[in-house]
């Protein structure tokens, strides 16, 4: 049941999501003390010598948090109680773990180890892609293939490593409690000849295979319908927890965008809507793929 009690919401959260989540998750708790202690940003920062742009990167998740900081601000905030502090600073200790991920933060950018972080706390993962298969669902030769550029003689330890983090990520797909991944692909993904025929019959056979699991949806947009509803890949990441703002990731050569505004993402889950309603259905997409396998 959901409740307005900071003290409920945070004990709850301590033990959801990775760090990148629970960053995300604190600074909502922390917000809404200031909030209801009528403090404002300003104030809060000068208190824990720092400015009002510090309180609100702290609450929007985008740092990392100092145990000094949040206890000087649960005391301007009112809060006492020495359990609900506790509570607090085991968010903060949590929050500063470090993901499984970080032993490849020197292959990854950090606006693509952000996602990595927020992947692993997702309920539901919408995908569109237009000239891969999505990261989660390649298998190792079409990752190799990927991430060489289609030049093999570019494998090289980094490029292995940069394979193994993709696997290591599809790992969420399988465990316990993992999300629900939805897949429209493209139609020239299906033919484009990523690694060479035998990697993409394997990489062919595999989409068949995995989309036996109850938690995988994948739909292939036909050439005819291409690129009406949507001019880009994109992704769409929904969360369990309420403190979780949906988030739209948007990748580019530089960098990537994160959007959460609410008309951002009612304009991407509109379009997401029409991409399922243009494409092959669930079981047609298989048909497609079967066809495709036994032709090669």
């Amino acid at each position: 049941m959901a409740t307005d009690d900071p003290r409920r919401d945070s004990e709850e959260s301590v033990e959801s999501g990775a760090p990148t989540a629970r960053r995300i998750v604190l600074g909502a708790q922390l917000r809404k003390l200031r909030e209801r202690s009528d403090i404002s940003r300003a104030d809060a920062g000068y208190a824990i010598r720092g400015s009002d742009s510090k309180i609100s990167r702290m609450e929007l998740g985008r740092v990392g948090f100092k145990e000094r900081d949040v206890v000087d601000l649960l005391t301007m905030y009112g809060v006492s109680d020495p359990q609900e502090r506790e509570q607090f600073l085991e968010m903060v200790r949590r929050s500063n773990e470090r993901g499984w991920w970080h032993r490849y933060t020197d292959l990854m950018p950090n606006w693509f180890s952000d996602y990595v972080g927020l992947e692993e706390s997702t309920s539901l993962i919408q995908t569109h892609e237009l000239q891969f298969v999505p990261g989660l669902l390649q298998t190792e030769n079409y990752a190799r293939a990927t991430v060489t550029h289609g030049r093999p003689t570019r494998l090289d330890e980094d490029a292995e490593r940069r394979v193994a983090l993709r696997m290591q990520r599809q790992k969420l797909l399988v465990r316990q409690g993992g999300p629900r991944l939805w897949a429209i692909i493209d139609e020239s993904v299906l033919s484009r000849p990523i690694g060479g025929h035998a990697v993409t019959r394997e990489q062919i056979e595999f989409l068949l295979e995995i989309t036996r699991q109850p938690n995988i949806t994948l739909q292939v947009l036909p050439y005819a319908l291409s690129g009406y509803s949507a001019e880009g890949a994109f992704s769409i990441l929904r969360f369990g927890e309420r403190e979780l703002p949906d988030v739209v990731y948007i990748e580019h050569l530089s960098g990537a965008l994160y959007l959460d505004r609410i008309e951002e993402i009612e304009l991407y889950s509109r379009v997401f809507d029409r991409l399922t309603v243009d494409s092959e259905t669930p079981d047609q997409t298989r048909q497609t793929l079967s066809k495709l396998r036994a032709d090669m």
